[in-house]
C-alpha cells in the first residue's frame, strides 16, 4: 500500500468497494486527473488492498474506515446494494462537513428511503447509476473507459445543493459517459424494464436449458452465438442482482407479469397456428429494436 497523502489542496475520492465499478472509476480518474486527485479505497481483504493500488486503480487501500474516508470530498459507495445503507451508517463519524455522497447502485428508491432518514444537513447524497458493466467482477475485471459512451443517471431529487452537483459533475464528466437526470421512481421502474427483468429472462434461459432433462447434452452441443449473445449478462455476480430484485421488487415484479402476459399471447398464437399474429409479433419486435439503437448509439448506448 502507499502512503496517504498530506497534501490538502488536491481533490479526495473515497471508493468504497474497488471492485469493477469502483475500480473502473479509479484507473479512468487517475488516467486523466493524476496527481490532481487522491484516490482511497476500502477493500475487505489485503489481496484486494494490494491489486487496487498495483494496478492504478487507488492511491491507498486499507480495511480501516476512518483512514479511508477521512478528510474526503467526495464518497463513491460500489457494494452490492443491499450493503450501502449499512456501510453509510458506519461511515458518517468520519466524513467532514460539506462531504458528497454517491453510488453506483442500480436501485434508488430503497436507498434513499432509508438515508434521507440518517443523514446529517451537511452531508450530501447524490444518487448515481452508471449503466454500464462486464460479466466480470472484481477489480481485475476494471477497465478506464468502462464509462465512455455510457448512459449515466445522475438523481437530483435528494436534497444536495447545486454547488454539490457541481463539485461531484466536476470530476464525474472525466468518465467521459453520457449524463441524464431522472427522479428516483422513473429511474427504478426504466432500470427494471432495461436492465433487471432482462437479467431475470437471461437466468431464466439458461435454467430452462439446465432442465431441458434427457435433451439436455445434445443441447448444450447445439449452443451458438444467439444463445451466448442472449444469455451473455447471466454471467453476472448474483450477490449483485439478488440485492437489486430484493430492492427494487414492485417494479421489477410488475414487469416480469406483463412479460409473462406478453408470452401468453405468443404461446396462445403458436397452438392456434395463427401465422400472421406470431409474423407481427417479430416483425414489430425488430422494428422497434432497430430504431432503438439508431436513436441510442447518436445519444448513448443504454448498456
Amino acid at each position: 500500500m502507499s502512503n496517504m497523502s498530506n497534501d490538502t489542496n488536491k481533490m479526495k475520492l473515497a471508493i468504497i468497494g474497488v471492485g469493477l465499478i469502483g475500480g473502473s472509476l479509479g484507473l479512468c480518474l487517475k488516467d486523466k486527473l493524476g496527481d490532481d486527485i487522491y484516490i482511497t479505497g476500502l477493500c475487505r481483504t489485503q489481496k484486494s488492498m494490494d491489486r487496487a493500488v498495483a494496478l492504478g486503480a487507488v492511491d491507498y487501500a486499507s480495511a480501516d474506515i476512518e483512514k479511508v474516508v477521512g478528510g474526503a470530498d467526495i464518497v463513491f459507495l460500489s457494494p452490492p446494494v443491499l450493503q450501502i445503507v449499512p456501510m453509510v451508517e458506519k461511515i458518517l463519524p468520519y466524513l467532514k462537513k460539506g462531504c458528497i455522497l454517491t453510488d453506483a447502485g442500480s436501485t434508488k428508491g430503497y436507498i434513499w428511503q432509508h438515508l434521507q432518514k440518517i443523514l446529517p444537513k451537511d452531508i450530501y447524497y447524490i444518487a448515481g447509476h452508471p449503466m454500464t458493466g462486464r460479466e466480470k467482477s472484481g477489480v481485475d475485471a476494471a477497465m478506464k473507459d468502462l464509462f465512455v459512451g455510457k448512459a449515466y443517471v445522475i438523481v437530483e431529487d435528494t436534497g444536495a445543493p447545486p454547488e454539490a452537483h457541481k463539485k461531484l459533475m466536476s470530476v464525474l464528466k472525466y468518465t467521459g459517459a453520457n449524463f441524464t437526470t431522472l427522479d428516483i421512481r422513473k429511474h427504478d421502474r426504466c432500470a427494471s424494464v432495461i436492465s433487471h427483468v432482462p437479467h431475470v429472462t437471461a437466468a431464466a434461459l439458461v435454467t430452462l436449458l439446465n432442465r431441458s432433462g434427457d435433451d439436455r447434452e445434445s443441447c448444450i452441443k447445439l449452443i451458438g452465438g444467439g444463445f451466448r449473445d442472449t444469455t451473455r449478462i447471466a454471467s453476472s455476480n448474483a450477490d449483485m442482482w439478488a440485492d437489486i430484485c430484493m430492492t427494487n421488487g414492485e417494479a421489477i415484479t410488475n414487469d416480469l407479469r406483463q412479460l409473462q402476459d406478453l408470452l401468453g399471447e405468443v404461446i396462445v398464437a403458436i397452438e392456434h397456428h395463427d401465422r400472421q399474429t406470431v409474423h407481427d409479433y417479430f416483425a414489430a419486435s425488430k422494428q422497434l429494436r432497430d430504431k432503438l439503437l439508431l436513436d441510442a448509439s447518436k445519444k448513448f448506448d443504454p448498456n
